[in-house]
């Protein structure tokens, strides 16, 4: 089943149309990666989504059409977008940045939650009240991710999650989206260029080639095509 549909969507900066009629979906529970060069159009896709761009054609989630909605209310309806370079508050301390990712509820299991992300990425425990932005980029990673899992979404939408980190760092953040994944049956859609690590935890994956899809398929069918890891994915 569908959690999200975009249906013809098109989407662009002023007068420079970036994305041409772009079909894409995410199913309950999926890791679906989104792949492409510079430019092909994969973070004007996740902003289109998350109603930071104006965009043309049906975007659906859950069977509600989201299309012409402001970001807040894309937020409410079950959605967090992660940006790419984090966009933690890097003057706040790590707590206060994940209890804004709690802004927008009125349940009583805020404490529990954090308490919950502390035990999950003990490294934000160890650093509740350290300023965000004293911490590595790895860190900052983790605490974004975090505080987009404190609003309670049903997908996770996460822009270049690797950018500027270490083989190492990179590694472990995507097992812990996978952990999500498995644990939570969150579903995620990923824009990464990263394209073997990306797709090693994916179920699925779009290759974007100037604001169209080029090729589509099983993570497994893409990382096996040699055809399409030459000329889309780079190794």
């Amino acid at each position: 089943m569908s959690l999200l549909e975009l249906r013809g969507v098109t989407a662009g900066y002023g007068p420079v149309q970036v994305l041409h009629g772009l079909d894409l979906e995410v199913g309950d529970g999926e890791v679906v990666v989104v792949l492409g060069a510079n430019g092909a159009g994969k973070t004007t896709t996740l902003r289109a989504i998350s109603g930071m761009i104006p965009a043309r054609g049906e975007i659906v989630f859950d069977g509600v059409r989201l299309d012409g909605r402001r970001p807040e209310a894309v937020a409410k309806a079950g959605i967090a977008h992660v940006p790419q370079g984090r966009g933690t508050f890097s003057e706040l301390t790590v707590e206060e940045n994940l209890r804004l990712g709690a802004i927008t509820r009125r349940d009583g299991e805020v404490d529990a939650d954090l308490r919950r992300w502390y035990d999950a990425m003990p490294r934000l425990g160890e650093r509740r009240t350290q300023a965000a932005g004293s911490m590595s980029g790895g860190e900052q990673q983790m605490l974004a991710i975090a505080r987009a899992m404190m609003s309670r979404p049903r997908l996770l939408l996460l822009d270049e999650p690797s950018l500027g980190l270490a083989p190492l760092v990179t590694r472990e953040l995507f097992e812990r989206l996978r952990d999500l994944n498995r644990a939570e049956g969150l579903s995620v859609l990923v824009v990464e260029q990263n394209a073997n690590l990306a797709l090693g935890i994916g179920h699925r994956g779009y290759v974007l080639e100037a604001g169209r899809i080029a090729v589509s398929g099983d993570a497994g069918s893409l990382i096996g095509n040699e055809d399409v890891r030459k000329a889309y994915l780079g190794f």
